[in-house]
């Protein structure tokens, strides 16, 4: 029996780590779709630019349209900086942040960047962040989890049986 305890384990762990995994790469979708559409939206924003200096040019014959356009630059600021949040989000899922100095991707635990050599300031973690994160991963998780330990369960009585199957039949092999 100890053998399909240590079986049932270690298909419990192994359904946990795909289960994280899989969960991971849904949330990185997530993120990659909702920074294209904020990318999208940026375009049709350069698009209106567009569209406006050109009238303004074609019905007053200028191109100061600085008041006009400003509206649309902020709103592209707007929609970078949510991009750039989905982007930290991203990294934050791969264990990677950004190098201060050159933006290319590295380790979280890294103190100093490969490419560029800049050294990395250490991250703070406040303890109302850790919290918040917590509190917000127990809500989206507690019905996951519930769905897991369900699985969990199925799973470890579908071994226990094919573990009493396999005994049965050793037993039978054994009298033959």
């Amino acid at each position: 029996m100890e053998f399909f305890e240590k079986l049932g384990k270690k298909a419990t762990e192994t359904f946990n780590s795909a289960a994280e995994k899989t969960n991971k790469m849904a949330v990185d979708t997530k993120l990659k779709i909702k920074i294209n559409d904020c990318k999208s939206k940026i375009n049709d924003l350069y698009k209106e630019i567009g569209k406006k200096v050109y009238e303004k040019y074609v019905l007053d014959g200028t191109m100061d349209v600085k008041e006009d356009i400003n509206e649309y630059l902020s709103k592209i600021s707007e929609i970078t900086d949510e991009i750039e949040g989905y982007e930290r989000e991203r990294l934050e899922l791969k264990d990677m942040k950004q190098c201060e100095n050159c933006k290319n991707k590295i380790e979280k635990t890294a103190k100093f960047c490969p490419e560029c050599g800049a050294e990395q300031p250490e991250e703070e973690i406040h303890e109302a962040e850790v919290v918040e994160e917590a509190q917000e991963q127990n809500s989206e998780t507690q019905s996951d989890n519930e769905e897991r330990k369900d699985v969990e369960t199925k799973v470890a009585e579908d071994i226990k049986e094919a573990g009493e199957e396999i005994k049965e039949k050793a037993e039978e092999f054994e009298q033959k």
